[in-house]
């Protein structure tokens, strides 16, 4: 990040404040198409779509040095099966029946690699249908299980991905995925985690995506306020089932081709149907422009849990730390886990400030490039969302006596540093 494009974009925070993170998102109306890396720049792409929050599809020429891309594809541009086999045959993969529905998504199994790709192959030969049902291997930590070859290189722009930071810190998962599956396989309706970030890319196959605006799925919802598992489905033309579907705008809607990778924005809601058979590879990230969103669904999350438990409140002991667990185990993190998120980006961004490099970079645990604008940048993200959590009333009731650093005292350093780096 240079100098310019910091000032820019703490500029724009600066005018966001004191509204609310995560409301309602106005649709751009059509989805940008990049076509050339050598004429985008990472500020371009900061201040075009990130800081805005609204799509665009990357051309193909942004990944054709991937080594899935040459590795996992036929000439013809299939699914190579036998070098997948050959490379990952024996690996268990998690795979959902996308034509049971489950709540608003589909049940999982777990299978050997083979397994799949042999049923994979049968579903083709039986014209597109099994008996076994549509299975699309989804959710697969590749990445995290195995770095056997060349899969694919980060891109400059989702670099600054603090989600995969810091569980790779902690060594035990990460937020990068594989997906694989036949034409007909698909997504259901969703936002996704933590609203988070994501970028897809397309190894071969073409995926068509409907895209909606944060704010616009409140319009989705039935007459019992849940969310359409589908948002093609005929029956949201039912008007008593779906009173309010009127007033929802038509999605964006995107054909994803080989090769090319699409940024979704954190919030926006979206839905995914496979048109071919595809391969893509997927992360979620987290860093300063959407921190607010991901605190502001934290919180939202926590009132959720403590309004479905609410009548044991005044006779459960340890009632608030008991919602916390439950958040924990239904959202993979609570107020508890997020304060350490922070600590640990703060702790390093602090620490490569205090490393005095003038204007120059430093390399991070990721291989990636971090300057330090980028890090005073984030640091003064990270303060604001502090200051936050810890005036939070469930914050506050919190035991924090045994955390290493305590939450005041880490937000006084980083205000302390952002006095000092204001004129980098």
């Amino acid at each position: 990040m240079d100098r310019e494009t910091r000032v820019f974009a703490e500029s724009h925070f600066r005018g966001l404040r004191g509204r609310p993170a995560g409301g309602v998102g106005a649709s751009p109306g059509r989805v940008d198409f990049i076509e050339r890396p050598d004429s985008f720049s990472y500020a371009d792409f900061f201040k075009g779509y990130l800081l805005p929050n609204v799509p665009c599809v990357f051309s193909s020429a942004f990944t054709e040095g991937w080594g899935s891309r040459r590795h996992w594809v036929t000439a013809t541009g299939k699914p190579d099966f036998e070098h997948l086999l050959r490379q990952y045959g024996e690996v268990v993969v998690p795979v959902a029946n996308c034509g049971v529905r489950e709540y608003n998504s589909n049940p999982k199994e777990q299978m050997l690699l083979r397994d799949y790709i042999s049923y994979w192959k049968d579903y083709i030969q039986g014209g597109y249908s099994s008996p076994r049902g549509c299975l699309y291997l989804k959710d697969w930590h590749l990445c995290r299980d195995s770095l056997a070859e060349d899969v694919f290189t980060l891109p400059m722009y989702f670099s600054s991905d603090w989600l995969n930071e810091y569980w790779d810190i902690l060594d035990v998962d990460d937020y990068r995925f594989i997906y694989m599956g036949p034409a007909g396989t698909w997504s259901p309706f969703h936002a996704d985690i933590f609203r988070s970030f994501s970028w897809s890319v397309n190894i071969c196959g073409r995926k068509k995506w409907f895209f909606f605006p944060p704010g616009q799925e409140e319009a989705l919802r039935d007459c019992h306020g849940g969310l359409p598992y589908d948002v093609t489905s005929p029956a949201l033309l039912d008007s008593q089932l779906y009173p309010m579907r009127e007033h929802c705008s038509p999605p964006l809607e995107v054909t994803q081709e080989a090769g090319e990778m699409v940024f979704v924005p954190s919030g926006w809601h979206h839905q995914v149907h496979n048109l071919d058979d595809t391969i893509s590879i997927n992360h979620n990230w987290v860093n300063g422009c959407n921190l607010a969103n991901m605190w502001h669904f934290l919180q939202q999350e926590l009132r959720a849990v403590q309004q479905e438990v609410s009548e044991w409140r005044d006779t459960m002991p340890d009632w608030h730390q008991h919602c916390q667990v439950i958040m924990r185990s239904c959202s993979g993190i609570n107020f508890e886990e997020f304060y350490h998120f922070l600590k640990i980006i703060a702790e390093r961004r602090l620490l490569l400030l205090a490393k005095g490099m003038g204007h120059g970079e430093v390399e991070d645990s990721q291989d990636t490039r971090l300057g330090r604008q980028q890090a005073a940048f984030d640091v003064s993200r990270i303060a604001e969302v502090l200051a936050s959590v810890v005036a939070h009333p469930d914050f506050q009731r919190l035991d924090t006596s045994m955390f290493s650093l305590q939450p005041e005292e880490l937000l006084q350093q980083l205000e302390e540093v952002m006095v000092t780096t204001a004129s980098l």
